[in-house]
């Protein structure tokens, strides 16, 4: 007795899109903005006083702590990111320089738009970031981040004290063009939430673009590279 075996051939377009230093900028600085947020929110919201002797127990310092060694991961990252940007290959700097000039740029943004709402019936595939991400990407991991760590030091350099570089550098301008302490911290905890909601839309367009746009995207973070798994090329390789 004899069976037929039928094979069928399967090929992916892939092209290495993400440097080694890139992916692990993105995953140290994922957890690094994780812990921020959490303690960050409990720096906010303290947690009820621990009972018993205070020398037996350093909970809140701890907190403050591990929220500022986090923020100096972010900042010396960033400072690496915008290095490798200029180092790197033409997906390193994407998210710092959106092509906002050219007019196709802001037709294919619309298109994604239209996409994303479940409008658009086909989705345009691109080696790097889509209009739309690169656009978001560029305020929120550019200015964004920048914007929490000028008003995170100008907050810690209350704590260091005037003569220090932190208060000098931060401190003694920022507060001032906020009008006061209280300012800085209120427009620092909203900007935790701001973080927090792009977060859970970062992840839900990856997932989303993983499933129906038939192309990898979560795993490029790790691997580098972006296959197309119906065997086309991205439409900005045409």
């Amino acid at each position: 007795m004899s069976a037929d075996i039928t094979t069928t051939s399967h090929s992916e377009e892939a092209v290495y899109v993400y440097q080694a230093p890139v992916r692990l900028w993105h995953w140290i600085n994922a957890i690094a903005i994780l812990v921020l947020a959490v303690t960050g929110y409990l720096i906010g919201s303290p947690p009820p006083s621990v009972g018993g002797e205070a020398s037996d127990s350093f909970v809140f310092g701890w907190i403050r702590y591990l929220h500022f060694s986090a923020a100096y991961i972010v900042a010396v990252g960033f400072v690496f990111r915008v290095y490798w940007a200029f180092v790197g290959n033409s997906h390193a700097r994407q998210i710092f320089l959106p092509p906002v000039w050219r007019g196709s740029f802001w037709k294919e943004l619309v298109h994604e738009v239209l996409w994303y709402a479940m409008i658009a019936r086909q989705p345009l595939k691109y080696s790097g970031h889509n209009p739309l991400a690169t656009l978001v990407m560029h305020v929120m991991f550019v200015w964004g981040i920048i914007f929490m760590i000028v008003t995170g030091f100008a907050l810690y350099g209350e704590g260091t004290g005037m003569g220090s570089w932190q208060y000098e550098m931060f401190s003694s301008w920022v507060i001032p063009l906020f009008g006061q302490s209280q300012d800085v911290h209120t427009w620092h905890h909203m900007g935790l939430w701001v973080i927090i909601s792009f977060v859970i839309v970062h992840i839900y367009a990856a997932v989303r673009e993983d499933i129906m746009s038939r192309q990898s995207i979560i795993s490029s973070m790790f691997s580098g590279w972006r296959t197309f798994r119906d065997g086309k090329p991205a439409d900005d390789k045409h």
